[in-house]
């Protein structure tokens, strides 16, 4: 691995970044699957928007994979924690 190159703003944007993605990720699985064609078209694009940014920093170091993979759990355990916590407000 390369740590010469390495920068923790570079991992903490990607972290972000990839932790963006996955929310994009799972609310665009709850529109399809509630058939709401123009919001999961939007987080569709979104997808591609805040992944470019992603895959094109980390193939330049394969260290940040790392960050990568964090921000995926992050991403997609808050969001479905969110949804859970509204589903529930709207239940009551």
């Amino acid at each position: 691995m390369d740590f010469s190159e390495f920068s923790i703003v570079t991992f903490l944007l990607i972290m972000v970044a990839m932790a963006l993605a996955d929310v994009c990720w799972t609310l665009y699985f709850i529109d399809v699957e509630e058939r709401r064609a123009h919001p999961a078209a939007f987080w569709s694009a979104m997808i591609i928007l805040v992944t470019a940014f992603t895959v094109t920093n980390y193939v330049e170091n394969k260290i940040y994979i790392a960050a990568a993979f964090m921000g995926a759990y992050i991403g997609t355990f808050v969001t479905i924690k969110w949804k859970i916590k509204t589903e529930k407000k709207h239940d009551s």
